[in-house]
C-alpha cells in the first residue's frame, strides 16, 4: 500500500526497521538530503516528482510496477546475477533454527501484512532465542547482537497483529530478547546499555505478569552491580529479587540468593555468603528435580555452577587455597562449548593460583586459556588474565615475563 501510493517515509522507516539501513544510507543511495530522508519518514512532505520516483525505486530495488513505473533495467538481468548484484547484507544460513516452509511463510507475512501471529510462529521463536543462548555461550556476545535487535524489533512488531489471547506472550517474548541483550551488553563491558535493556525487559516483564523474568533483570541488575564492586547495591538488588517477586521458581530464587551471597563475600561478609551459598544451592537442587516448572534461561544452573560460585566467593574473601581448590575442578567440568564461562573461569583460576604463590601453575593456566579470553572473553576474562600478570610482576615471579609477552601477542 505505501508502495502504491508513494508514501516513501513509510519505505524508508520499514527498510531501517527491518532491513538495518540507515537513513544516512538511504540518502546517500537515493540522492536524497539525510535531513529530508528523516522528515519524510516523520510523515513530513512527499516525493511526487516522476525523476524522484525513478531513482528511489532503481537505489532500492523496487520492481517498477509496484510504483507505477515500466520494468526497471535491472529487472531482466537473471535471477541469480540479480540477487548478487543487490544483495547488500550478510546473511547466515543455519539450518538447524530454520522453520518449515509453511511456517517461514506465514511469518513473512505476519511481518509484512495484516496476518495475525499464531502460536506456531511464537513457539519458534521461542526456540530460536534459546538456540541463540547456547550458541553465545560458544561464540561469544559480539556476532548476535545485531542478530538479536533485529529479532526483537521482529518481535516487537508481532504484538499488532496478535489478539488479545497472545499478545500477553509477545509481550513476554520481547522481556526475554531485551534481557538477552542487556546480558550481551553486559558482557561486553558497556554497563550504561545493559541497565537500560534490564529496565526495559523488567518493565516488559511486569506488563506481561511474568514474575521469573521480574525477578531475574533484578538478579542481573544485582549482578552489575558486583560487577562494579558495589556490594551493599549487589545485595540489597538481590533482596528485592526474591521479595518483590511472588511466586518466582525455585531456580530463580537460587539465583538471586546466590547473587546476595556474592555482594556478602565482595563486602568480606564470609558467613553470610556462606549461609546463602547453602541456601542457593539447596534450592537449586530441587529446582532440577523438576526441570519443567524453570524458564528457559536457567539451563546452565547446576551443581559444577555452584562449584564455581563457592570459588569466586573464596576469592573475594583472600582465601586463595580454598578457591583453587574450588575452582580447578569447576572448571574441568565446564562443557567444551562453553568458551566464554571457560575463559572467564580459567582466569580467575590464574589469579586465585597466582595469589596463593603457585607462579608455574598460575601462567600455564593463563597461557591455556588467554586465546579464547581474547577471543570471546573480553573484556572481563581478558582483564582478568592483566591483572593476573600484575600480581606476578608485583611478586617478582620470573614466569610473570612469559604471561606479558604471550597477552602482548594477541593485541
Amino acid at each position: 500500500m505505501a508502495l502504491r501510493c508513494h508514501d516513501f517515509g513509510t519505505v524508508f522507516r520499514l527498510a531501517r526497521q527491518w532491513g538495518g539501513i540507515s537513513f544516512l544510507k538511504i540518502a546517500d543511495a537515493c540522492d536524497i538530503k539525510p535531513e529530508r530522508v528523516g522528515k519524510l519518514a516523520r510523515g513530513e512532505g512527499s516525493i511526487t516528482t516522476y525523476e524522484k520516483i525513478r531513482q528511489i525505486a532503481d537505489a532500492l530495488r523496487i520492481p517498477g510496477h509496484l510504483v507505477g513505473l515500466g520494468p526497471r533495467p535491472w529487472e531482466s538481468a537473471p535471477p541469480q546475477a540479480a540477487a548478487r548484484e543487490t544483495a547488500s547484507i550478510a546473511s547466515l544460513e543455519l539450518s538447524s533454527l530454520a522453520p518449515d516452509p509453511d511456517l517461514l511463510d506465514r511469518l513473512t507475512k505476519t511481518v509484512r501484512g495484516p496476518a495475525r501471529v499464531d502460536r506456531a510462529i511464537l513457539d519458534w521463536l521461542d526456540r530460536l532465542l534459546a538456540e541463540h543462548r547456547r550458541a553465545e555461550d560458544d561464540i561469544g556476545s559480539r556476532p548476535l547482537v545485531g542478530i538479536m535487535r533485529q529479532q526483537l524489533s521482529t518481535v516487537v512488531g508481532l504484538h499488532g497483529t496478535a489478539g488479545s489471547e497472545l499478545a500477553t506472550r509477545v509481550i513476554r517474548l520481547a522481556s526475554e530478547h531485551a534481557q538477552f541483550l542487556a546480558w550481551m551488553a553486559q558482557d561486553q563491558g558497556d554497563s550504561s546499555a545493559a541497565l537500560a535493556w534490564y529496565d526495559r525487559s523488567h518493565e516488559w516483564a511486569l506488563e506481561a505478569a511474568d514474575p521469573h523474568m521480574a525477578a531475574t533483570t533484578l538478579s542481573m541488575k544485582a549482578h552489575l552491580a558486583w560487577s562494579a564492586g558495589d556490594a551493599r547495591r549487589c545485595v540489597r538488588l538481590a533482596q528485592a529479587a526474591r521479595w518483590a517477586s511472588p511466586g518466582i521458581s525455585l531456580g530463580v530464587q537460587g539465583m538471586a540468593a546466590q547473587m546476595e551471597a556474592r555482594g556478602h563475600a565482595l563486602n568480606g561478609e564470609a558467613d553470610a555468603a556462606h549461609r546463602l551459598l547453602d541456601e542457593a544451592q539447596g534450592l537449586i537442587a530441587r529446582a532440577a528435580e523438576r526441570p519443567e516448572d524453570e524458564p528457559p534461561w536457567m539451563y546452565f544452573y547446576g551443581e559444577n555452577w555452584f562449584t564455581l560460585q563457592r570459588g569466586m566467593a573464596e576469592m573475594h574473601l583472600c582465601r586463595w587455597d580454598a578457591a583453587v581448590d574450588l575452582l580447578r575442578p569447576g572448571v574441568d567440568a565446564l562443557p567444551a562449548p562453553y568458551r566464554r564461562d571457560r575463559s572467564w573461569y580459567s582466569a580467575c583460576l590464574a589469579h586465585a593460583l597466582a595469589a596463593a604463590g603457585q607462579a608455574d601453575a598460575a601462567v600455564h593456566t593463563a597461557l591455556d586459556c588467554s586465546a579464547d579470553a581474547s577471543a570471546v572473553g573480553r573484556p572481563h576474562a581478558w582483564n582478568e588474565l592483566h591483572t593476573t600478570a600484575a600480581l606476578l610482576l608485583r611478586r617478582g615471579a620470573p614466569q610473570a615475563r612469559t604471561l606479558v609477552d604471550a597477552l602482548r601477542g594477541y593485541g
